[in-house]
């Protein structure tokens, strides 16, 4: 089986209801330049650092996934969506996830060959993990309604969340442990 390895923030996604004023900051005042981005369905951009092959690190998006369950897009800090982190062992993630008994979502990005694992940490915020599925081994993505990942429908719920208190550390002792 593969290790579940996670290799560095792949990009932050960014709600947004002014998706020009949006791009003209992070294009014109950052700059940041938009790269091409997949048919979501919905409106949005990708911005990637200015220098040659830079990644896109600044996902903006609008329309209804911005809006969530309230109708209105937040701001501030509530304006970041999730935070994506690159990885590798897509099926080793998975049983890291069924192990400390949490739920995750899956996804296939459009157009694409990457993968997406989906959870959320202790205090709500989005992890999206993000996969080379054609280094990936092991099945695809589920994309049954069960399993797929939406966009702006949050599956978080704070009252069944897992202690995670079995779970340790690397490098610490059992008595670290919380």
């Amino acid at each position: 089986m593969t290790s579940a390895l996670t290799h560095g923030l792949f990009h932050l996604a960014i709600k947004t209801a002014d998706l020009p004023r949006t791009l003209a900051f992070w294009v014109g005042v950052m700059g940041l330049r938009e790269v091409a981005r997949p048919d979501f369905g919905y409106p949005g951009a990708w911005l990637a650092c200015g220098q040659p092959g830079g990644q896109a690190i600044v996902h903006g998006y609008a329309g209804g996934p911005a809006l969530g369950e309230s109708g209105v897009v937040p701001i501030g800090s509530a304006a970041i969506d999730h935070v994506s982190l690159s990885c590798s062992g897509y099926h080793a993630y998975i049983a890291r996830l069924r192990g400390a008994g949490l739920d995750w979502r899956e996804f296939l990005v459009p157009g694409t060959t990457l993968w997406q694992l989906f959870a959320y940490d202790p205090s709500g915020v989005q992890l999206e993990l993000t996969f080379e599925g054609a280094v990936e081994d092991g099945a695809p993505p589920d994309m049954s309604p069960a399993r797929c990942y939406r966009a702006g429908s949050s599956f978080f719920d704070a009252a069944s969340y897992p202690s995670l208190s079995s779970l340790q550390r690397p490098g610490a002792s059992p008595d670290e442990i919380a």
